[in-house]
């Protein structure tokens, strides 16, 4: 008999990593379409109707920096992220290994404080009106800060993976 409330094995948690990432995609893609909406309207009511509205500089700001940080956030879960491997590709394999868990230990520190910074300034403009929108001031921080915990979830997960045994290192 299973037991269905276990914890999840490696395998699932990976599975569960990506359906996270995969959102992660959908909602930074969805932002730059709607980026993309806003501005039209913008221009649109800007040029034809010759009644710019006030909302969409706040709106435009908050999409960016939402594309932006999940965007970065799923970067460091392809790793499709920027990076010099010229100099990685001639080192040994275990060489590679302590390289990829340093790069991995700066990229998860970076999104830890990402996410600690930004939370504080989500937290510090909450009262504070934006002008132009019904936002709070401070809202272009919360993506920061949920795109540096997703960072650093992501990179903690590649360090457990370049940390791994490679496949038949354990034979020999």
């Amino acid at each position: 008999m299973s037991d269905t409330n276990a914890t999840p094995t490696p395998a699932g948690a990976q599975r569960l990593l990506e359906k996270l990432a995969n959102l992660v995609i959908h909602v930074a893609a969805a932002a730059l379409l709607g980026l993309v909406v806003v501005q039209g309207w913008q221009v649109f009511a800007r040029y034809v109707i010759n009644d710019s509205p006030s909302w969409t500089e706040p709106v435009t700001l908050l999409l960016l920096s939402t594309a932006m940080s999940l965007g970065a956030a799923a970067g460091v879960h392809t790793n499709r992220h920027f990076g010099f491997y010229l100099l990685h590709d001639h080192f040994g394999p275990w060489l590679k290994r302590v390289v990829d868990a340093l790069v991995q230990l700066v990229v998860a520190s970076i999104g830890a404080v990402l996410a600690g910074w930004g939370w504080l300034l989500w937290m510090d403009g909450l009262h504070i009106k934006a002008a132009g929108a019904a936002l709070p001031q401070s809202v272009n921080y919360l993506p920061l800060s949920i795109g540096g915990a997703l960072m650093a979830l992501f990179a903690l997960n590649r360090l457990w993976l370049a940390l791994r045994p490679a496949a038949g290192e354990g034979d020999r």
